[in-house]
């Protein structure tokens, strides 16, 4: 187990330093930030002592060291547009966006693995038809095309919920939440059924599937062969072997929730890191975006090292090949 645990360390250690050398490539080939700092009409002078100062005069990969070791420390620079501190920029904004992924996921798993699994027992009938054309309707219409219907129905037609914005929050130390307050629960409920209905419906299918092709397996009948109820051998058999993908999958998508919430905040106004992005992409604000890319690959690595671990704790035959079973 600890040989695993270091391996897969240090395969994320391996990742985190590629992830950020192309970061730090942003700020060698996509545009100047000393020109962006002082301007198009700056003196040779004043151009050479910034750079002096911002250490862009050293060789390449003593720049790039220094952007390692800052970047472990979760600095890099100031935001070109805004001229705070990225490090800052990020922290306000992470809240919002780990607010809106975590309830998406959450409401994604708690509506698609049951529904998958009603799919998968009760096959053929009118209920599971229903349920399959609901999920090809959501995995075929795109994000924003569904953020759009929902504000179209429920904001403009129904006036039931608000469009845009987070509503109001309530400030935890540096931490900022709307799930304390009603108003914004309100504003939190449009945005996160747009964001998880793709991941809901990938969710469903994927648990029928699995679910139907473990109730063909050998164990299965022979454990209604030894007379063991419906339920145990649907809940107690079939479903615990068909969470190995599902975990996968889970969390895989939970990154993805995070790193491709742009859409999402953009069509809400949302305001997360999405839509920092955003605004960086468009002003060509290299730090913050160098920030974000780091950012969402040691989030994606993260979770994919705690999929690895859970792999031990839902499915024993990976604990026995480590350990030399047969």
């Amino acid at each position: 187990m600890l040989v695993f645990v270091l391996r897969r360390l240090l395969q994320a250690v391996i990742v985190m330093v590629v992830v950020a050398f192309i970061a730090f490539l942003l700020f060698q080939y996509v545009g100047d930030p000393v020109v962006f700092l002082l301007g198009q009409d700056a003196k040779p002078d004043q151009i050479r002592q910034l750079r002096a100062d911002l250490g862009l005069d050293q060789p390449f990969f003593v720049q790039f060291w220094h952007f390692l070791l800052n970047a472990a420390q979760g600095e890099f620079g100031l935001s070109l547009r805004q001229g705070a501190k990225v490090s800052r920029l990020i922290g306000e904004r992470l809240p919002a966006t780990l607010e809106l992924s975590l309830v998406a996921a959450l409401l994604a798993l708690l509506v698609g693995l049951p529904m998958g699994v009603y799919a998968a027992l009760r096959r053929g009938t009118v209920g599971s038809q229903a349920v399959m054309a609901l999920s090809l309707l959501g995995v075929s219409l795109p994000t924003f095309l569904i953020g759009i219907l929902l504000i179209l129905v429920f904001s403009v037609w129904l006036g039931w919920l608000p469009s845009f914005g987070r509503g109001e929050v309530v400030n935890l130390g540096w931490w900022s939440t709307g799930l304390l307050t009603r108003d914004g629960w309100s504003h939190l409920v449009l945005p996160t059924v747009t964001l998880a209905v793709f991941q809901l419906t990938l969710i469903m299918r994927l648990v029928r599937a699995e679910m139907l092709e473990v109730l063909r397996t050998d164990y299965i009948k022979f454990a209604r062969a030894r007379g063991l109820s419906d339920r145990a051998i649907h809940f107690g058999h079939a479903l615990r072997n068909t969470m190995v993908p599902v975990i996968t999958i889970t969390g895989l998508q939970l990154g993805s929730l995070i790193a491709f919430a742009i859409i999402t905040e953009t069509v809400f106004q949302w305001p997360g890191m999405g839509l920092l992005f955003i605004q960086a992409v468009t002003y060509a604000d290299i730090p913050v975006m160098a920030a974000y890319l780091c950012l969402i690959a040691l989030i994606f690595v993260t979770i994919n090292l705690v999929v690895d671990l859970l792999y031990f704790a839902v499915d024993p035959r990976l604990r026995v090949s480590t350990t030399g079973g047969h």
